[in-house]
This record gives structure tokens, C-alpha cells and sequence, in this order.
């Protein structure tokens, strides 16, 4: 089992490494990072419960580990963080649903298919 907070750390520390090579990026991203926090639209815990979402349907393991930190910092429970996975396995779920009748709409549109059709 991976050990999240030594994961994190290491993170830490490759994150800033990158950060040396490629300043403007890493800038850019923090910039990127911290837009939203002064809306106050939605407070520090709910948005880290849907960073953990997000991380997870992505998956990545970075996003999951440092939002998870800072969601239980911000008080987030063992509940609230279940809950926001089972948002992430559902939109998940749905976005595989669309995407296969995507994939099926390729299908018909290929010109193999619709020669197929034709010669019905």
C-alpha cells in the first residue's frame, strides 16, 4: 500500500525541483491554483472535498493526497470524503456511459459501416 504522506513529501520536493527548472509553468499553475480562493463563493473544506472528487476521477494520485491533507486540515471527516468519492465514482460511471454511446456514434459513422448499410 502506497504511504500518502511520505507521497506527499516527495511531491513536495519534486514539485518544487520542477519549479527551478521551469519557473513561468510552475507560476502559471499556482496562479491557476489559487484564483477561486477569494470568490467566497464556497468555503476552503468544500472545495477541497471536490478537488478529492475530481482527483479521484481523474486519477491522480498527487491530487489525492494533498487534497485529502488539506480537506481533513479544514476539517473534513472520514464521511464527507467518502462522500465525495462516491461523486467521483458516479460521474465517473456516467462519463464511461456517455462516452461508450460516443464511441458507438464513431462506430455508425465509419465508412465501413455505412458502405454496410448502403448495400442493405
Amino acid at each position: 500500500m502506497l504511504d500518502w504522506n511520505d507521497y506527499r513529501r516527495q511531491l513536495k520536493t519534486t514539485m518544487g525541483d520542477l519549479g527551478k527548472l521551469s519557473p513561468g509553468t510552475m507560476d502559471g499553475y499556482r496562479t491557476i491554483a489559487t484564483a477561486y480562493k477569494d470568490s467566497g463563493h464556497l468555503d476552503a473544506k468544500t472545495r477541497e472535498l471536490m478537488s478529492i472528487a475530481v482527483g479521484v476521477a481523474l486519477r491522480c494520485d498527487g491530487c489525492i493526497t494533498v487534497h485529502t491533507d488539506a480537506a481533513i486540515r479544514h476539517g473534513a471527516t472520514k464521511d464527507e470524503i467518502a462522500e465525495a468519492c462516491n461523486v467521483a465514482i458516479s460521474i465517473s460511471a456516467g462519463a464511461a456511459l456517455v462516452y461508450s454511446a460516443r464511441a458507438l456514434d464513431a462506430v455508425a459513422q465509419h465508412p465501413t459501416v455505412q458502405a454496410a448499410k448502403a448495400g442493405e
